[in-house]
C-alpha cells in the first residue's frame, strides 16, 4: 500500500516509515519540518507541508494514490500545551480534522493514529486497560482525546476505518543504527540520561523520591520504539481485514523507575551518571503502566525489545554516534 506517513520525519514517525518498507509497502512522509529530520527521512518520498494546509494535503493525496494513513503529526510537549493550549488545540485537534477531511476528499478511509496514555489522566487504578476512565489533566492529552472521538464518529457517519494506539513511554532507538531520537528540547527520561552520561547534557534531573514505589521514584512503561512500529503495521493489517475500529495501548505491562533507568544507562555505558534529586512536579503520577491484553488479542502483538536494557543499549549506541 502507498501510506502517508504524517510527522514522518519524526521520531517514531521515521521509525515506522522503515518498518512499513521493510514490509514492501511505500511510506510518503508529510511532515512541515518544524520538528523533523531530513536524515530521517530514508524510505520513502518527503512532501513538505502543513496539515494547517488543505490545499497541500490535497495535492499529496492526489500525487501518490495514497491507500492510507498513519497520522503522527502532533505538538507533544505536556508543559508546553500548559503554557500554550492555543497551539496544541489547533495543530493537534484541528489539523487533524483538516487530514480527515482530505482523506474523505480523496477516498482515504483507513487511519491508524498516534494517540497517547495522556488521555487518561491521574490514573484511578494500575495497570491501565482500556476501559479506564479518560479524563485528562492537560490540554495536549486532551487534544489527544478529542481526535479520538473525530474518529469515533468520523466512523459512525462516514464510515472510516481506523485505530487509535495509546502509546505509553516511546524509547529506544532503530537497532540497525540508522535512525534514533533527537527532539529539541528534549524531556524523554531516556536521552537525558544518557546525555547526562556522555557530559553533553546537565545532571539528571530526579523529581520525587518519596513517591509509593519500591525505590521512592515514578514508574513508567518504557517501549521500544520499533516495536510501536510494528504494531502501528498490525493495526494497519487488521483494519483492511475487517477488524473493527477501536482504540489499543501499547505498553510492556511492566513498569521501571527514574533510578532503575539511570542504573541501566550506567552498566550499558559502564559511566556515572550525574543526578540532581529535587521534589515531585505537580500532576506527575506515581505509576504509569500498561495492561496490554487487548493490543496481543487484537494486533497479535508482543514487545520485541522489552528489556530494559535492551532499549537502553539501543539508545545509547545511536546517541554514541551521532553527538
Amino acid at each position: 500500500m502507498r501510506i502517508l506517513v504524517t510527522g514522518g520525519a519524526g521520531y517514531i514517525g521515521s521509525h515506522t516509515a522503515k518498518f512499513l518498507a521493510a514490509a514492501g509497502h511505500q511510506p510518503v512522509i508529510f511532515d512541515d519540518m518544524s520538528q523533523g529530520h531530513e536524515w530521517a527521512v530514508k524510505w520513502g518520498p518527503l512532501e513538505r507541508g502543513s496539515l494547517s494546509d488543505p490545499t497541500r494535503l490535497a495535492a499529496v493525496f492526489k500525487t501518490h494514490h495514497v491507500d492510507a494513513v498513519v497520522h503522527f503529526a502532533a505538538n507533544a510537549l505536556v508543559g508546553e500545551s500548559m503554557t500554550n493550549p492555543t497551539k496544541y488545540f489547533r495543530n493537534n485537534t484541528v489539523g487533524t480534522l483538516n487530514l480527515l477531511e482530505g482523506m474523505r476528499d480523496a477516498g482515504v478511509g483507513t487511519i491508524v493514529f498516534s494517540s497517547t496514555c495522556a488521555t487518561y489522566g491521574n490514573p484511578v487504578r494500575v495497570p491501565i486497560d482500556e476501559a479506564h476512565p479518560q479524563a485528562p489533566v492537560n490540554p495536549y492529552g486532551e487534544s489527544k482525546l478529542m481526535v479520538e472521538k473525530m474518529l469515533r464518529w468520523y466512523g459512525e457517519i462516514h464510515g472510516l476505518r481506523w485505530m487509535a494506539l495509546r502509546y505509553f513511554n516511546a524509547a529506544g532507538a532503530d537497532p540497525d543504527g540508522e535512525i534514533g531520537e533527537d527532539h529539541d528540547p528534549e524531556t524523554h527520561l531516556i536521552p537525558l540520561v544518557i546525555g547526562a552520561a556522555q557530559g553533553t547534557r546537565p545532571p539528571v534531573g530526579i523529581f520525587g523520591t518519596d513517591y509509593a514505589t519500591p525505590d521512592g521514584t515514578a514508574v513508567r512503561d518504557y517501549i521500544h520504539v520499533m516495536d510501536l512500529a510494528d504494531a502501528h503495521l498490525r493495526a494497519l493489517d487488521r483494519l483492511e481485514k475487517g477488524e473493527p475500529s477501536q482504540a489499543i495501548n501499547l505498553g510492556t505491562g511492566r513498569g521501571h523507575s527514574v533510578r532503575e533507568v539511570v542504573d541501566a544507562v550506567a552498566r550499558v555505558s559502564s559511566k556515572q551518571v550525574p543526578v540532581v534529586e529535587s521534589a515531585r512536579r505537580p500532576g506527575d503520577p506515581a505509576e504509569l503502566v500498561a495492561a496490554p491484553g487487548r493490543a496481543r488479542e487484537i494486533l497479535g502483538w508482543t514487545c520485541q525489545y522489552a528489556e530494559l536494557e535492551t532499549i537502553v543499549r539501543h539508545a545509547w549506541t545511536w546517541h554514541e554516534a551521532h553527538r
